[in-house]
Formats: C-alpha cells, structure tokens, sequence
C-alpha cells in the first residue's frame, strides 16, 4: 500500500501516523515576547476528511479549552483516518488577560475574514482562514456565554443546511438552535469558502462546568465518527435525541434589584410561570418574572445584581414540553453516567 503524504503546514511536515504540535506566528507583544497560533495536527495513515476543532475564539471562553484539552488526551485518535486540527487557543491576547476581546478592543469573532494588512484581529482571522480554515471540510468552533451568563449545552447550526443538522444531532447535545449567519463571523466565512462550522455553545465565561465538558467531549467524538474520521468503535450513540428549536427569545428584567431565580438552564416552562423574583434591597417591593412564552431556558444570567433591562432567561419554543423534559433528563443520565477521561481528576 503506498504511504499518504505527510501534512505540510507553518514550514513541517506531519507524515502519516503521527501527531505534532505546530506553531504559526502572529504578532510580537510590546515587550518583543512572539505570540503563535499553535495548533496540534494528526495525520492519519489512511484518507479522510480533513477537520478542525477550535476554541478560545473569544479569550474568556475557557471551557473549549478544556473540552480540547481531553479531547488530545482521548484514545480514539490514535485511529485517525484523514487529518484532525485541533486550535486550543485562536485569540491568546484575549485567552491571557482573560478578556473577550483583543488588545485592540475588536471581537474576533466579528472580523473574519481578515485581512493581512489590517488591525491585528482581522489579520488573526486571516492566518486562522487561510492556514486552517481553508485546508478543511468541516469545523467544530467551541464556545460559551459571556461572563456572567451560562448556556445550556446546544448545538448552533444554519438553517436549511441538512448536512450540518444531520451532524448536530449526531452530536448529542440536549439542543440544536438554528441561527441566522452574522456578518464577520467564522461560521459565515467559513460558508463562503464551502467549509460548514458546528458551533458547540455551553457553560460560563472563566469557569469550568463539568456536564458541560463532558457533553463537548462527546459530542466532538460522535462527529468524528459520523464523518468518518474515526470508526465506531467506543464511541456511544446519543441516548436521547436533540430537540431542535427553531426560534427563542430573551426574557428581560423589568426592574433593578436583587435577582433570585427559580428556573435553571434545561428546565422546561410554560406561559404564565413564576420564574424569578426581583426585589428592592430593603425588601420592601418585589416583582415576579413571568414568563411571555413557554420554551426550554437555554441560558441565563447568573449574577444575582441586575438592572432594568438586563437579559435574565434566553427560553427556546419547543413542540411539546414532555418530550423536551424526557429528553433531557435522558441525556442529563448519559453524561453523569460517563467516566471521566482523567479518573484522578476532580474539577
């Protein structure tokens, strides 16, 4: 059998069967220490699809880092057929001063593609297309809510793009929301070059969830073998099937105060419940939040201090409150019943 050619990418080469951490210049910081997009590629032996996963788009998204992190350590890569490359980091800059955005103030994830004469995110964006983005045929692009919020795991795929809604509910994820595509982000320039994005949605801005995590790792893998850049082998089906949601909203404070909530992320609610309170410090008022719509809370804020306006549960329309319930109760036991991938780990 004639041996695949090796990989070739920022100057190396990655020959078939193995695995190597490569790293792509970006910039130099103001004290002349270099900054690289560092990305881990494994060339597998035999052909396939070539894909990328990547986190840390937005620097205080940490839990894609860690859903990365165990991810590289997982055993099924060593049965790689094609070429997985896996970005633990895109925006360092944002990822070290535990910030969202660059040191210019941009969002990355608003200028793509990039430009290589542009300000320092648009020419991140374009490294990340043109070296990464362009040498595949499909990305996972890992992400969170912003601080101060949490995300119910979910899936966020184009609507009318069966392909990619066919591999969301591989992923297994409790939801699928379908999103309109938005100007300057990766997954709508990813598009335009014919690469489709799944974008992973879960957890907090700066901290670690657990369910979350495991819920990522999973789901990356059910992908991988779906496409079949890893075979079947150990890699679990979904025990229930994701319930796709079509249209949300946001429910938002109707006055300042203090915040106490009585729904979580994957409760399920109908119009007219109770789901929050929100009272003056003195006690002496309080307003009942009730909810406009019925819908599964796929987010929340999670800050007890809000003001008029504050955005408090993101609820997504569901077809029918039992089956939404069922579904993720079964899918809840599923990644509880799953061991860690560090058994000596306790996050």
């Amino acid at each position: 059998m004639t041996k695949r050619d090796g990989f070739k990418i920022a100057g190396e080469c990655i020959e078939a069967g193995t695995r190597k951490t490569v790293n792509l210049p970006i910039s130099t910081l103001s004290d002349h220490t270099p900054v690289t997009l560092s990305a881990h590629v494994i060339h597998g032996r035999s052909d396939g699809p070539t894909i990328f996963v990547s986190a840390g788009i937005h620097g205080d998204e940490v839990i894609g880092v860690e859903i990365v992190r165990r991810l590289l350590r997982a055993k099924n890569l060593k049965s790689v057929r094609g070429t997985l490359i896996v970005v633990p980091i895109v925006n360092t800059f944002g990822f070290l001063n535990h910030s969202r955005y660059l040191p210019d103030r941009r969002d990355l994830n608003r200028c793509f593609p990039g430009s290589a004469n542009g300000s320092l995110a648009s020419r991140l964006a374009h490294i990340f297309m043109d070296e990464i983005v362009a040498r595949c045929s499909l990305g996972i692009d890992l992400h969170s809510a912003a601080i101060h919020r949490m995300n119910l795991p979910q899936i966020r795929v184009s609507a009318n793009n069966p392909q990619t809604l066919k591999l969301a509910y591989a992923f297994g994820a409790p939801v699928i929301l379908t999103s309109a595509l938005r100007d300057g982000s990766l997954r709508q320039e990813a598009k335009a070059r014919g690469v489709d994005v799944l974008l992973y949605e879960a957890g907090e801005g700066m901290r670690f969830d657990e369910m979350s995590v495991r819920a990522g790792v999973a789901g990356i893998l059910r992908v991988l073998k779906e496409t079949g850049l890893l075979p079947a082998a150990g890699i679990a089906k979904p025990r229930a099937k994701s319930l796709l949601c079509t249209n949300s909203s946001w429910m938002r404070a109707p006055v300042g105060g203090l915040l106490r909530m009585f729904k979580g992320e994957g409760d399920v609610v109908e119009e007219g419940d109770i789901v929050a309170a929100i009272s003056d410090p003195f006690g002496d008022g309080e307003i009942e939040v009730v909810a406009r719509n019925g819908g599964i809370i796929v987010g929340r804020a999670v800050m007890p201090v809000v003001h008029e306006g504050d955005a408090l549960f993101h609820i997504a329309a569901v077809k029918s409150a039992d089956v939404a319930e069922a579904a993720v109760d079964d899918l809840a036991t599923q990644l509880e019943e799953a061991p860690l991938f560090d058994e000596d780990e306790i996050i």
